[in-house]
């Protein structure tokens, strides 16, 4: 047997059919078998240690979550599977040596995957990810089928798992009084995910009225049916939250993506028109907050750290370097930003907050994971003592602006599913030196190992990406400037780019960043020669 199937970026994730590249019922089993192998020969008392094994809503995880238990207990490990369905975070708790999540996050409804966390309750990078990746393909034979009689073989702990998340969480609160006496009105959707339960629980926990939730989308439901893509961030999806919102007097929006590792947020100007924040803007806004409650807590600001992916936006770095806290940043994916955050912790600092702009935010020191549930508690506490301020979401945000610079970003992606044409994209960008009339002024390339600013040898301080990555610099002479990421996607035929403008002048930022995407796609990107899509 041979599967084709890629394992690295934490886990798998593919589309729900028969075949080496999907999720199937054999590719579950070679895949905990792999995972099995490569721990027992790793670790030392691994099975006694034990594994954790939770699960979403999707079609076929329950399915695959006891399969995987069957494999772990086949194999004599000490096995916790969780019993119903587990928010994204909840099931960290335990002293284990691994973890496996059931999930495909945001994904369509046809997928589905299979997410691997180490015993440092973070998602698995290098070398686990190489190494179990061979294991599975040197433990392909299925040895086990059998999920009859499983639970009474596993470890029940979800009641103690959800608890202690729970409890973690409480340590978030700030304001539970402020919390109860306001008259915000919040409604809240789940896109069809596991999160109502999490965030009502929540909810209470922080001292807040119930919210209104969206009741088409309440209830977990694998086939997603209000929503083209379940995925907040995409145009329209909360269509139907914003309607409940208007038919409720509501001022605020609050979503989660299916399995409640994400979070989304939307305001209700003066003018009845609703901003749907950006991930980068709920990324500052709770950075903002973070600083606040460091600083009223007479903590040392050098001893403060916040991390950001380097794709996301720039104004972090800007507020560290005014503030004086730390910044760090790493690569995409909260398997880097939870690793970076473990390793600042061992220098001695504090890790309060970070994110990615893919509305992924991880909150305190206990679950180093982009985590929706504290996400949406955190911002409505910051909605309440905003307007206890006579303030808003939105000033608040600009209030930032005004110390910290004018930032705008413009994200998405072009389509191209030939991958010489990709290469020779990436191949010939690196010779360019200016855009829309901006001069570069840096360039770092991940994929080749390439960075201008770090001579005399030249190599960049983050590691190499598993795909194409390159990070320009570049800035006009009234000192506007520009960031653009360019990468390929892990799981998508997709040329992703990140465009970041900031500067004093919010309409030059504008329009600097208006004629920089363009130019990407004509110019650099050559569009319509490659035939590349574009949404």
């Amino acid at each position: 047997m041979r599967t084709r199937i890629e394992f690295g970026t934490a886990g798998l994730r593919a589309r729900m059919a028969a075949g080496w590249s999907c999720m199937n019922d054999l590719i579950v089993i070679q895949a905990s078998q792999g995972l099995c192998q490569y721990v027992l020969k790793n670790v030392e008392n691994a099975a006694s240690r034990g594994v954790v094994i939770g699960h979403d809503h999707r079609h076929n995880s329950q399915r695959w979550a006891e399969l995987t238990a069957a494999v772990f207990v086949h194999a004599g490990f000490k096995t916790y599977l969780h019993r119903g369905l587990g928010a994204h975070s909840a099931f960290q708790a335990l002293q284990i040596l691994c973890g496996i999540m059931i999930t495909a996050s945001h994904n369509a409804k046809d997928d589905n995957g299979y997410k691997v966390y180490w015993e440092n309750a973070v998602q698995i990078i290098g070398p686990h990810d190489k190494g179990i990746s061979a294991s599975i393909k040197a433990n392909l034979e299925p040895q086990t089928w059998m999920t009859e009689q499983l639970h009474s073989l596993c470890l029940d702990r979800t009641q103690e798992m959800k608890d202690a998340y729970f409890a973690n969480l409480a340590s978030l609160n700030r304001s539970r009084v402020l919390n109860g006496q306001s008259r915000v009105k919040f409604v809240n959707t789940s896109m069809h995910g596991v999160s109502d339960v999490f965030v009502s629980r929540a909810f209470e926990s922080f001292g807040f009225p119930p919210y209104i939730p969206v009741v088409e989308q309440q209830q977990p439901d694998p086939d997603f049916p209000t929503v083209a893509f379940p995925n907040p961030e995409e145009k329209g999806a909360l269509d139907l939250a914003l309607r409940t919102a208007d038919a409720h007097g509501a001022n605020y929006v609050l979503s989660q993506d299916p399995d409640s590792d994400r979070f989304c947020a939307a305001e209700k100007g003066p003018n009845g028109q609703w901003t749907v924040f950006t991930g980068d803007q709920l990324g500052t806004l709770f950075a903002a907050q973070t600083l606040e409650h460091y600083k009223s807590a007479g903590k040392p600001l050098e001893k403060l750290a916040m991390i950001a992916s380097t794709v996301s936006s720039k104004m972090l770095e800007a507020m560290a370097e005014k503030e004086g806290f730390k910044f760090a940043e790493c690569l995409t994916g909260f398997k880097f930003i939870g690793n970076t955050a473990l390793d600042l912790v061992k220098g001695g600092y504090e890790v309060p907050f970070s994110y990615e702009e893919a509305i992924g935010f991880m909150f305190g020191d206990r679950i180093r994971d982009k985590d929706g549930v504290s996400a949406t508690v955190s911002f409505a506490e910051l909605v309440v003592a905003l307007t206890n301020q006579g303030k808003t979401v939105h000033s608040y945000l600009e209030e930032q602006y005004q110390r910290y610079g004018y930032f705008q970003t413009l994200n998405s992606y072009f389509v191209c599913k030939d991958p010489s044409t990709i290469d020779k994209i990436f191949e010939r960008l690196p010779e360019l030196s200016q855009i829309a009339s901006l001069t570069i002024t840096s360039v770092v390339d991940l994929t080749t190992g390439y960075d201008s600013t770090n001579p005399p040898t030249y190599k960049p301080s983050l590691p190499l990406s598993s795909g194409h990555m390159i990070q320009f610099r570049a800035k006009q002479k009234d000192d506007t400037k520009v960031v653009l990421t360019t990468r390929t996607s892990g799981t998508e035929p997709k040329i992703k780019y990140y465009v970041e403008a900031n500067g004093v002048d919010p309409t030059a930022v504008h329009n600097v960043l208006t004629k920089v995407v363009q130019e990407l796609g004509s110019t650099w990107m050559e569009a319509e020669k490659h035939h590349l899509g574009h949404p």
